[in-house]
């Protein structure tokens, strides 16, 4: 993607983002997004019983996640920041 992923960005940072931005700015569930970083769930029982996959909620996500990036990489909703010195 053009990234140097040793002094601008790495897999990790991108995934931190998502995350991050995810449930700020989009609004999803903890437990939707989790899913769809292949995070497990924290506890045995939770594990064993919880059978959900979210795959509804997850497909409108990565849909609502790649809109918010167009809009991104097209100059909506970015607010410059002043450079300080």
């Amino acid at each position: 993607m053009g990234y140097d992923t040793k002094t601008e960005m790495t897999g990790h940072g991108f995934r931190a983002m998502a995350r991050t931005l995810l449930a700020e700015e989009l609004h999803y569930p903890p437990e939707v997004i989790e899913h769809r970083l292949a995070h497990t769930v924290p506890d045995a029982l939770g594990s064993a019983y919880n059978l959900t996959k979210y795959l509804k909620q997850r497909q409108e996500m990565m849909q609502a996640w790649a809109d918010y990036l167009d809009r991104l990489r097209h100059g909506a909703d970015v607010i410059p920041l002043r450079t300080v010195g």
